[in-house]
């Protein structure tokens, strides 16, 4: 059977997000398709959630993934950005649950990175890697590559177990 993985990299300015199917055997995924969801700075904080749910219950209609796989955020001295993430965070969960019964799971960066073979590996190097995974021509380096990644880390089983 095949399985339909939506990856999200969340964000309040900006969430990346992927879409890998595949059969859950030894066989690698095709990358469906991916993307960004932006939010503009002149909105209110209230005002860009309102944007991250209208284009994720989108995305859920287009693609109608299995399993979402969504990168646990991190915070170290940038603690101004962490309210806004872990709203998103939460916008996230509740429309995968509201609208797919999906609760997504949650992969910490350095394990979703790791299994790609490099726990620290920058933007640009995960690109560098899922280019050559995928054979794909061309990729951004942007938040998209990331959700790549996640979804590619879970749809080969990697979890962390977090409720």
């Amino acid at each position: 059977m095949q399985m339909r993985w939506l990856g999200i990299d969340p964000g309040l300015a900006i969430v990346g997000w992927a879409v890998l199917e595949g059969k859950q055997t030894y066989a690698k995924p095709s990358v469906l398709d991916y993307g960004i969801m932006e939010t503009g700075k002149e909105f209110s904080t209230p005002e860009r959630l309102v944007e991250i749910e209208s284009d994720m219950t989108t995305l859920l209609k287009e693609f109608a993934p299995h399993n979402i796989a969504m990168e646990l955020p991190f915070f170290t001295r940038q603690i101004k950005a962490a309210g806004g993430v872990l709203q998103a965070v939460g916008i996230i969960n509740l429309v995968s649950y509201r609208n797919a019964k999906i609760i997504p799971i949650q992969l910490h960066q350095s394990s979703w990175k790791a299994h790609l073979g490099n726990g620290k590996a920058t933007k640009a190097e995960v690109a560098t890697i899922l280019q050559q995974l995928f054979d794909l021509e061309y990729l951004p380096i942007d938040d998209s590559v990331d959700a790549i990644g996640i979804a590619y880390a879970a749809f080969c089983g990697l979890r962390n177990e977090i409720h």
